[in-house]
């Protein structure tokens, strides 16, 4: 089988070949051009978080995952999932889009904009917990239909 040369490996094999400063100028830029940065700022991150709390509150994983995800009889404890080496976020969304064993799929059901954030809840170290919905008066109520 024949290995292909990745985009890394390129760039040292061209540093060893070349020994002029121009050409680590070249090779710098072509990094920069290569390589885009993925930086997320600290609150849009948070702000996914929050976002993955309630979207995990409402689309109703709780019911089997636990609200704090803890675990219940029919889906398993999340609440260590982001230490867990064997789930990173590419699993999580592949999960998240196809299902599981018991799990069904929510491909159809969540934009990909809501899986990154409910990634970024379940791989958060400070999750926050949503509070429940209110029966109160004051609370939106669903139209009531009509016969």
């Amino acid at each position: 089988m024949r290995r292909t040369t990745g985009p890394h490996e390129k760039i040292i094999f061209v540093m060893l070949l070349s020994k002029s400063g121009f050409s680590v100028i070249l090779l710098a830029v072509f990094a920069a051009i290569s390589f885009p940065a993925h930086a997320v700022s600290p609150s849009a991150e948070a702000d996914d978080v929050k976002a993955g709390a309630v979207l995990y509150r409402d689309k109703g994983c709780e019911h089997c995952h636990g609200p704090a995800l803890e675990g219940t009889p029919k889906g398993p404890a999340l609440a260590n999932i982001q230490n867990d080496k064997a789930w990173p976020p590419e699993t999580i969304t592949d999960h998240i889009l196809d299902g599981g064993k018991k799990m069904p799929p929510f491909r159809e059901s969540l934009t990909d904009d809501e899986i990154a954030q409910m990634v970024a809840f379940l791989r958060s170290n400070n999750r926050p917990i949503p509070t429940k919905i209110s029966n109160d008066s004051s609370a939106p109520q669903a139209p009531t239909p009509k016969n």
